[in-house]
């Protein structure tokens, strides 16, 4: 592969559980499907990705009427070896400072 095609590619600095995160985190209250829609993927990928940081301690999600309720556990940390001592709630506060919703729906809760 050329160093043309290569940096060509398309990559991304965080993954979409990170992404997932940034949004729930912006907006507790957010549907699945605007979550889903932020970053391009489905719904079923969204709530597995969900599924994971809740079930590691990382959310607590609660129902509210028909929809759910994210609620980031601030004291946890990054999960990996080098960056253990990194608490993640001020790390994703700090990229929301600066972020924006692609999509309105995201925060309209009608």
């Amino acid at each position: 592969m050329s160093s043309v095609e290569h940096a060509s590619r398309q990559w991304h600095f965080f993954t979409n559980h990170f992404h997932v995160l940034l949004v729930v985190a912006r907006h507790p209250d957010a549907r699945l499907r605007a979550v889903a829609d932020e970053f391009g993927i489905t719904e079923r990928a969204a709530h597995r990705i969900l599924r994971d940081p809740s079930r590691a301690g990382y959310l607590t999600v609660t129902k509210r009427g028909r929809g759910n309720h994210h609620r980031l556990n601030e004291d946890t940390r990054l999960r990996q070896a080098p960056n253990r001592a990194v608490p993640l709630a001020p790390l994703l506060r700090f990229i929301n400072e600066n972020a924006r919703d692609i999509h309105p729906e995201v925060v309209d809760r009608a």
